[in-house]
């Protein structure tokens, strides 16, 4: 079959969070099966410039791209819907990465025929937007297997350990992990660019631990290379990942909806005693054989041809018809607690991120898993 033009949105491409690696991953992986991704970002940055000098087609503004695509893979609202009126005779996918973010509401729009969730968590968010269950797939998130490779032998007990989180900050919950390694003898590391230490290359690092902190994409490549994980965020704490509780675990995609418990260090202290090196084997090796980039890659492809066929044989809506249900659909995504008075709350000593909880709560988070 011939190569597909795809055009993939996200509303930026600055970081190494969730959903942009998933744009690089994936970009990366149609450009080496002879397909040609097309990468649209209103706020384009550093990984827009590292995706650029790998050869894939960039853009901060969609008259810059070389022509138009066969179908758009839309994520975050405004940037998926500018896509589509912009190149009107393409199809789309609308991928949900985030369950509550305003930023991320599944847009209801003639041209989007078929909407893909990461999780469950995010498959709930689909339906409850109303979306026909017929047009509603979940793919899950992967790892690269090439890249995340796996580690030698656990130790019978851990001796070093990891907190892997770009928000992990003393505000946030480092100081929990920290106190819970302490009272377990365990030496604590920290990556991430809350703490000033991003690391480009995870895949370098992981293997040197024996234990991780972590949640959603950090988990499952943490996983991947075989260093058991205990699920933990700035909104809670999980469950250490063992076999028993994996499948379950990513069906949620190792993420907010697990962090269940309270950033407590004797809660953390728990699970650190749950480490069990050869059920950490298992977990990894089931890991790779189920969540490999090129799996989910061969599932995207095909849904994209899907979509395409489909879109020659459907009834076109009118071009005001698109419009109207565009400006909707963006009225819903826009945010409604400006990111300065979030920061500002988080700064009042103590209660800071109480107060940001309690943000959260009603207005859903401000980052995306």
């Amino acid at each position: 079959m011939s190569g597909l033009r795809v055009l993939i949105t996200n509303y930026l491409l600055d970081g190494r969070t969730g959903s942009e690696m998933y744009v690089y991953d994936l970009a990366l992986a149609l450009a080496a099966r002879g397909h040609t991704p097309l990468v649209y970002s209103p706020a384009p940055g550093t990984l827009a410039s590292e995706l650029s000098r790998r050869g894939v087609e960039v853009a901060g503004s969609l008259a810059e791209l070389s022509g138009p695509p066969d179908i758009v893979h839309g994520q975050h609202t405004e940037a998926a819907l500018d896509s589509l009126l912009h190149f009107r005779d393409a199809p789309g996918i609308y991928v949900c990465h985030d369950a509550t973010h305003p930023v991320d509401t599944p847009p209801l729009f003639p041209r989007i025929l078929r909407h893909v969730a990461v999780d469950h968590n995010c498959k709930e968010r689909v339906e409850k937007a109303k979306v026909p269950a017929e047009r509603i797939r979940v793919i899950y998130n992967s790892v690269d297997l090439a890249r995340f490779v796996p580690r030698g032998p656990l130790p019978a007990r851990p001796a070093r350990a990891l907190l892997f989180s770009n928000y992990a900050t003393e505000r946030t919950h480092l100081g929990a992990v920290r106190e819970a390694c302490a009272r377990a003898g365990l030496p604590l590391d920290v990556i991430g660019t809350g703490v000033g230490k991003p690391s480009p290359a995870p895949e370098k690092v992981i293997g040197g631990y024996d234990l991780v902190f972590a949640k959603a994409r950090c988990a499952l490549e943490s996983l991947a290379v075989g260093t058991p994980v205990i699920l933990c965020d700035f909104r809670g704490v999980g469950a250490m990942v063992t076999t028993a509780e994996l499948e379950e675990f990513r069906r949620w995609n190792f993420g907010a909806r697990l962090l269940r418990r309270p950033l407590d260090p004797e809660i953390l202290r728990g699970e650190i005693a749950r480490y069990d090196a050869i059920d950490a084997g298992a977990v990894s090796r089931r890991i790779r054989s189920v969540a490999g980039l090129d799996d989910q890659v061969d599932r995207l492809v095909a849904l994209y041809r899907e979509v395409i066929a489909e879109w020659q044989r459907v009834p076109r809506a009118s071009r005001r018809k698109e419009d109207r249900a565009a400006a909707s659909a963006k009225r819903s995504a826009r945010p409604r607690t400006p990111v300065r008075f979030r920061d500002r709350m988080r700064g009042v000593p103590l209660l800071g991120p109480g107060l940001v909880a309690v943000k959260r709560s009603v207005f859903g988070p401000h980052v995306h898993a």
